[in-house]
């Protein structure tokens, strides 16, 4: 007994001191890419000019907080008013903008060098420096102040003459707004793609196709075919694309299935061969109507099973909240569920958990620069997605041809701009949403809900499919030993496509 005893706190001294060590270096560490992505902000500050003869703005240094509230469609009209400048009028014609979608991560994200630029930029302002920025037309860039918009809503009826008006006054970070210029009056405020974006055929191929839907990859039965045919929609996770689902599963479904069942894999907005808008903030709302127009609308989906990994959970989510009686049944992989303590700030809260600024364990030093850091991100999309056809061709020439490098290529074929946003306004954004929309899904829909985890996922913990089934309790979670956040599927395909057609068996037979 003595001997368990010291050796359970011999085990204990070591967590902790691994522990601490871990912190400490996590501190330093972090501190200098604070320092780095400042340095950074200023390299494509002049760097944007240079190439394309404009400053572009950024989150990095911004401070201000919003109070959204807006849905703006044609015939609407936003005022937007900038601190030191004259009010502006601008009319969104053919957009739908919701600014609540817009998560706070995006510009309020503390670090010690920032903490400090922000302190110096508030001390020249009580020195009334802002009269000399403003001379500069192109200088308003740089300040990141709050924005006021007035949204002067107009009656969605036409038709009608007594239009009921109304106005919402709220606060915008003015990096959004000049982010949204794009969309204003048909103007496009940055070139297709960016200097630092790859203009490769793949990854350019929707300029010359239609730009308001996104690639899908359908396999299986054809609609008409015969009677009883079902329809399934997949959504990859982050930094992925329809790939992940098309080479794995897609070829380990049996004949009989593929009779039976349409499969879609989409590349979602911004990401494999999807649409990768400059100008787009990449909203749950934006994710989730494309894929409404391009799957459910396009392919007359009727009713449809859903089977989502990781990011694509919460989209999974929300479509099933929209569409609450068209769901047969729900399989979700790895969800980024963390319920938010009473007291917290939600998008915060969940930042910190999926990015905890931590050097150990890999994966999370790697989430923890993705959303952290704006330009030090950009600049890892600069050296690899855009040279892509290096890498792949590097991967091929080491491997003799004898890998798949699938995996790769949907790691490569994103813009930073879609990478950055899509992460902290889905995966952050709708931090406060899922609640919500689990207590939709528990009851007012009566499909099987089945949720399948990796026990050694790094990235989004065990407890994220365990959360789920607390506010699900019909959900029925499988976790598997020695499986992480991808191999959950991939090296198990085969396994994974006879669970997936037990399930849309039992559900279709229920």
């Amino acid at each position: 007994m003595s001997v368990k005893k010291n050796m359970g706190k011999a085990r204990s001294v070591i967590l902790l001191t691994g522990r601490a060590i871990n912190e400490g270096i996590s501190f330093l560490v972090f501190t200098l890419l604070d320092l780095l992505d400042f340095i950074l902000c200023l390299v494509y500050k002049i760097a944007d000019f240079v190439v394309e003869a404009e400053w572009k703005p950024c989150y990095c240094c911004s401070s201000s907080a919003k109070q959204a509230l807006a849905v703006t469609s044609t015939g609407k009209t936003i005022l937007v008013s900038e601190k030191g400048e004259s009010t502006k009028i601008v009319r969104l014609t053919s957009t739908k903008l919701q600014l609540e979608d817009v998560s706070d991560t995006l510009y309020t994200r503390p670090s010690i060098v920032s903490e400090i630029s922000r302190t110096t930029v508030n001390r020249l302002n009580k020195l009334d420096t802002t009269s000399i920025v403003h001379k500069h037309h192109h200088l308003h860039h740089h300040n990141h102040q709050a924005s006021s918009v007035i949204c002067e809503k107009m009656s969605a009826k036409t038709t009608s003459n007594n239009k009921k008006g109304g106005t919402t006054t709220f606060t915008v970070n003015s990096t959004i707004i000049e982010m949204l210029q794009g969309k204003i009056g048909g103007m496009q405020s940055f070139p297709i793609p960016r200097w630092s974006d790859c203009d490769c055929s793949t990854c350019c191929s929707w300029t010359t196709s239609s730009k308001d839907a996104l690639f899908v990859h359908s396999d299986g039965a054809q609609l008409g075919d015969k009677a009883g045919t079902e329809d399934v929609l997949f959504i990859h996770g982050f930094i992925s694309s329809s790939k992940f689902w098309t080479e794995t599963v897609f070829p380990n479904f049996t004949a009989a299935t593929k009779s039976k069942y349409r499969l879609f894999a989409v590349d979602l907005l911004g990401f494999g061969r999807s649409p990768k808008p400059t100008d787009s903030l990449y909203t749950l709302r934006e994710h989730v109507e494309i894929i409404e127009r391009s799957v459910l609308e396009t392919h007359t989906v009727k009713s449809f099973h859903i089977v989502a990994h990781s990011l694509g959970c919460i989209l999974a989510l929300a479509l099933a909240v929209r569409h609450p009686s068209k769901i047969k049944s729900l399989t979700l992989i790895a969800p980024p569920y963390f319920p938010v303590p009473k007291g917290e700030q939600a998008t915060q809260y969940v930042l910190r958990r999926v990015a905890p600024r931590r050097v150990w364990p890999p994966i999370a030093m790697g989430a923890s620069i993705a959303c952290w850091y704006e330009h030090i991100s950009r600049t890892i999309c600069l050296l690899i997605c855009k040279n892509h056809r290096v890498w792949e061709f590097l991967a091929k020439l080491v491997t003799r041809n004898r890998v798949r490098t699938y995996l790769m290529e949907g790691f490569f074929l994103h813009t930073h701009n879609a990478a950055w946003h899509t992460l902290h306004n889905i995966i952050c954004g709708s931090a406060s949403k899922l609640d919500k929309y689990l207590d939709v899904v528990r009851d007012k829909l009566k499909c099987n809900v089945t949720v399948f985890h990796g026990r050694d996922d790094d990235l989004l913990p065990v407890e994220c499919s365990y959360n789920v089934q607390t506010k699900i309790p019909r959900a029925q979670v499988k976790v598997f030993d020695n499986k992480d956040h991808i191999t959950i599927v991939v090296g198990r395909q085969k396994a994974f496509a006879r669970e997936l057609e037990a399930i849309w068996s039992s559900s279709s037979s229920s």
